[in-house]
């Protein structure tokens, strides 16, 4: 992209929240900046499902009207959303990128969207998903070079983010729907721990695997909305009534001493492409002395069939509603995965399942030794062509086993586009590793020197 964002549009969050609430700008302006930029670059990188202008300055000019009547201003305060075309929302239509549920209107706003709301937030429009948050791509492109793909399944919410247009957003993540794009388009992409964000009111592709992720411009950002959403629903099992981890405060902490990680290459290195090979070599090499190199256990390659046979068997269930009645107008992809996970077994379907436990219990005493996990995000730079949103193999594996997982801007390919570097913490301990986050990023960014 050659346009370049007007100076509010290129603010941080959390820089435009503390703005917001000093009076130096009004939430209008903000608005209207933000707008100004879609406008720009929308018709190239075409992000957005569904965003009504006045819409959005309605919300921006009733959030004016209560910080001037002296209303609380909430953490989000003033501050632009985009969200996910798979997440209810009560004002906007929620058509989860196929035709098959073209002019859909929810009746109620799901869960995070009542609570970005609640925290002073706006909702500024429905990004674009690929078709049922699976893998036929949408519309969207990569907002750095328009013929790459910007990844999926949460396109148009990465991307979004990334072209300056929104300064935070909200996607889901299977397999590798966040952490993914956000490698792709160079954006900070946060997937929770599982539980940790209710999942009520967003399109169910597989109850085991379904995570709420965040995209945002720096590590406050996604460490804020991620807090702003999480919390317990009755209506999501996965969820359990907990205090809320402090993930802001430890995103913007020192660490009490320097981190430890762990280098895992995975058992697919080999097809890491070689200028991502040598990206990470580097990387390694700067970070002497804090880490040092881990082989996963002999179940982790097996894990790809496992986390397959859970996520196209609940598929199934899933989208047999659109697939009895609709199948024609589905992707030959959708199809292929409805009618595999259509054969799975009972048993091959709990056994994998059982694996879950058992793979983690294996990882556990890693955390005893290490911060993290440090990976590839992704197998390289955004593909060419826009057929296919990339491969998500690197993220499988932590999806499988609902551990938090950080993909972070801190790396570039031969051909300049951005390579995502994988943080991977202990399941339940995401406040860590974001503190562990900021440390990585601050000595990434020390070893690049000023300018960098």
């Amino acid at each position: 992209m050659t346009v370049s964002p007007s100076p509010l549009a290129g603010l941080s969050a959390t820089d435009a929240r503390a703005r917001l609430v000093a009076g130096e700008i009004s939430a209008t302006d903000y608005a209207r900046s933000l707008l100004e930029r879609v406008d720009a670059v929308e018709p190239q990188v075409r992000a957005w499902a569904h965003l009504d202008r006045p819409y959005l300055l309605a919300q921006a000019c009733a959030a004016d009207e209560a910080h001037a009547r002296g209303d609380a201003d909430g953490p989000l305060f003033g501050l632009p959303v985009g969200v996910k075309d798979i997440i209810d929302s009560a004002d906007l239509p929620t058509e989860d990128g196929t035709v098959l549920h073209a002019g859909r209107q929810p009746r109620a706003d799901a869960f995070v969207v009542r609570r970005l709301r609640a925290a002073g937030g706006l909702l500024m429009g429905k990004t674009v998903t690929t078709e049922l948050a699976t893998y036929a791509p949408g519309v969207t492109r990569n907002p750095h070079h328009p013929g790459h793909t910007p990844g999926g399944s949460s396109s148009g919410s990465a991307a979004a983010v990334a072209a300056g247009m929104v300064p935070l957003a909200i996607g889901t993540q299977t397999n590798g729907s966040v952490i993914r794009p956000a490698s792709f388009c160079g954006v900070y992409g946060f997937k929770p721990s599982a539980g940790l964000i209710p999942r009520t009111g967003v399109l169910t592709q597989s109850p085991a695997l379904d995570a709420i992720g965040v995209f945002g411009r720096t590590l406050d950002d996604v460490a804020l909305l991620a807090e702003v959403l999480a919390g317990h629903d009755s209506e999501d099992p996965l969820t359990r009534l907990r205090a809320t981890p402090p993930l802001a405060r430890f995103a913007a902490a020192d660490a009490p001493l320097p981190p430890t990680l762990a280098w895992v290459a995975t058992p697919f290195w080999d097809r890491v492409a070689s200028d991502a090979q040598a990206a990470f070599g580097e990387l390694v090499d700067a970070l002497a002395g804090r880490i040092a190199p881990f082989e996963l256990p002999a179940g982790a390659v097996q894990a790809l069939d496992w986390h397959r046979t859970i996520m196209e068997a609940d598929i199934a269930g899933s989208f047999e509603h659109e697939y009895e009645h609709g199948r024609d107008r589905l992707s030959a992809s959708l199809r292929a995965q409805i009618e595999r996970g259509r054969t799975v077994s009972a048993v091959a379907y709990r056994q994998a399942l059982a694996r879950v436990p058992v793979l983690l219990d294996g990882l556990e005493t890693l955390f005893d030794h290490y911060d993290a996990l440090l990976t590839p995000a992704t197998l390289g730079t955004a593909p060419e062509g826009l057929a296919s949103t990339g491969d998500p193999v690197m993220c499988t594996l932590w999806t499988l086993l609902g551990m938090p997982a950080l993909s972070l801007p801190l790396l570039h390919g031969a051909n300049g586009l951005p390579i995502g570097v994988q943080l991977v913490g202990r399941r339940g301990d995401d406040a860590r590793l974001l503190r562990t986050a900021r440390w990585l990023v601050r000595s990434v960014q020390s070893a690049a020197g000023p300018g960098r």
